[in-house]
């Protein structure tokens, strides 16, 4: 991956300046291990949401929070990164820090958007009023920065700088977009316990008036939804947001916090009615997803690969978060359907030998296929399958203490990610219900060194979780134990390198 400080136009501000002193001391101590080879990370130190997606003067730009001096949380930045092709990345210089008095501790998620030949973002400004992390004491304000070439931002303070009640004090992470001449912000917020996401109008970015409550949460709702996304797709309205505090039910929402979504529709008053809440991830780490319009108009999505509280190895590499590959969206029946981008492709080097159908109890090693950047494609025959596993094993080690696991269950009807095995750090089952009148799974498969993501053909379901096995825990194997059913893989690849050539 490139990185280069020279690309800015303008003198650096001393903050920025101090972040990419830590930066490139980061980029001094990396260890590699886990780091991914296609998937955006930061260059070191920490990542979280993306924020501010955009496609601007023919070219992908992807913002996200970042804390370059550790990698752990801390004062968020805007780190900075852009790609020609949803492929090949390189990183730019950090666009946002914190520090004036609308953003003293943090320039917190929002979105960017481009007007005219300038390039717009729009962020919570967050500052603690108490001590830092007592989120009791804080004032949120949404605020502006511009830049005509891309990559040096000029600050203009805050444009929104009240809630909608006096009695918010989370009001935060502001998705813009233009409709009908206009441009529209929707944001999270959250009163006592209840939360809302409000809507603005504005004709310039700067003057923004409050238009009404887009939706408000119900018992068992969570008590704030993050990064709201509100668009139009397949002449549905899909409402994408990550609730905190909603509990779990049987097999849903297991991890910390979640990100999903409702198809419904919005009204001439903004008042949307749609259906249920739906996780639009089955992993153990999705949150935060953004998304925006492509080229083509595609709505590409992309999400946070890491999960809240969760522990990592790669904490004393000195970098922590990834991003997950870029996503498209398509509205069937009521459900938000993901791909990976077609693009992605591109990524695809040395073709592997598949395999033959697997019925045997047991299972049977892959020597043909091996590796920890890898895309496979798995079809599983779930016809008289009617108890047991069966599935594949990944990134195994020869002496089988370690083994990523995804599996149909005969008995509960249901593709399982089972990760007790996966290395160290991490532990736990997900799983989804898969109809009992689908006779065939056919799964897409995209291993990066400490992730997988796993996609259904047709886009009903993906799983996207971390891993942490040993380096050299590089087998396939295909594994059946019960009745019935077969399994093999038809089709995989080596994964090329998704960075540009390193240009420190």
């Amino acid at each position: 991956m490139s990185f280069s400080v020279n690309a800015m136009s303008n003198p650096m501000s001393p903050a920025l300046e101090r972040a990419h002193y830590a930066l490139e001391e980061g980029l001094s101590q990396l260890i590699h291990d886990y780091r991914p080879g296609y998937h955006l990370a930061p260059p070191a130190g920490w990542m979280n949401d993306p924020n501010g997606v955009v496609f601007f003067r023919g070219e992908y730009h992807v913002f996200y929070q970042h804390h370059p001096f550790d990698a752990k949380w801390g004062p968020m930045y805007w780190g900075h990164a852009k790609s020609a092709d949803l492929v090949h990345w390189q990183h730019l210089p950090i666009a946002l820090a914190p520090g004036d008095d609308v953003d003293q501790d943090g320039c917190f998620s929002g979105s960017a958007v481009v007007c005219g030949d300038t390039l717009a973002l729009i962020y919570t400004g967050h500052t603690w009023l108490g001590e830092v992390g007592d989120e009791r004491f804080i004032r949120q304000v949404q605020c502006l920065a511009t830049s005509t070439d891309g990559i040096s931002f000029i600050k203009h303070g805050a444009v929104i700088d009240t809630p909608p009640q006096d009695e918010m004090i989370h009001f935060r992470d502001p998705k813009v977009w233009r409709q009908d001449g206009q441009w529209y912000l929707i944001a999270g917020a959250r009163l006592g316990d209840k939360p809302l996401l409000p809507l603005y109008r504005s004709t310039d970015l700067h003057a923004w008036e409050f238009v009404s409550y887009v939706s408000t949460g119900n018992e068992g709702d969570g008590y704030m939804w993050e990064c709201p996304d509100l668009f139009g797709l397949n002449e549905r309205d899909v409402l994408l947001y990550s609730p905190q505090g909603m509990p779990a039910q049987r097999y849903e929402r297991l991890n910390r916090f979640h990100t999903g979504y409702r198809v419904g529709q919005v009204d001439s008053q903004w008042q949307f009615t749609g259906g249920p809440f739906i996780e639009l991830d089955s992993g153990h780490d999705f949150y935060a997803a953004q998304t925006l319009v492509a080229a083509d108009v595609r709505r590409l999505l992309w999400a946070w690969i890491d999960m809240w509280e969760s522990p990592t190895p790669t904490e004393a590499h000195h970098w922590r978060g990834m991003l997950g590959l870029p996503r498209e969206l398509e509205v069937r029946t009521d459900r938000l359907c993901v791909q990976p981008a077609r693009e992605l492709t591109a990524l695809r080097d040395a073709a592997l030998p598949g395999s033959l159908w697997w019925s045997e109890a047991g299972s049977q090693w892959l020597n043909d296929i091996h590796g920890d950047m890898l895309e496979i494609h798995v079809h599983l025959d779930l016809l008289d399958c009617i108890e047991g596993h069966l599935g594949v094993a990944l990134r195994c080690s020869a002496d089988g203490k370690e083994q990523t696991l995804l599996y149909y269950d005969a008995s509960l009807k249901r593709l399982v990610l089972d990760r007790d095995q996966s290395g160290t750090h991490v532990s736990g089952q997900r799983s989804v219900a898969i109809d009992p009148q689908q006779h065939r799974l056919e799964l897409r498969i995209f291993l990066d060194r400490s992730s997988i993501e796993v996609f259904e053909q047709n886009g009903s379901f993906s799983f996207s979780s971390r891993l942490y096995p040993q380096t050299d825990s590089l087998g396939v194997k295909l594994v059946a134990n019960g009745t019935g059913g077969r399994v093999c893989i038809a089709d995989a690849w080596q994964l090329s390198s998704g960075y540009l050539q390193a240009n420190h």
